[in-house]
């Protein structure tokens, strides 16, 4: 299974750690992903996402009854 966001699409990124002699070492950040359950089309659904996109509130998750996030004012 891809370390991949299923709603943003976020991966692993790449880049290198910088010795104080200037070696250069190949490094991966990996996303931070947790397992939901979610309504995706009115389907529960268990998907991989990333917790920004959580935060951000781009994900209904389900469970106890709720069918849609509250209305702002």
């Amino acid at each position: 299974m891809a370390r991949r966001c299923e709603i943003c699409g976020k991966g692993p990124l790449v880049g290198n750690t910088v010795s104080h002699a200037n070696n250069k070492n190949k490094t991966r950040s990996l996303p931070n992903l947790r397992s939901v359950r979610a309504n995706l089309a009115g389907e529960v659904k268990h998907i991989r996402v990333c917790t920004r996109c959580l935060k951000a509130g781009k994900v209904l998750k389900a469970g106890r009854g709720r069918t849609a996030p509250a209305a702002q004012a």
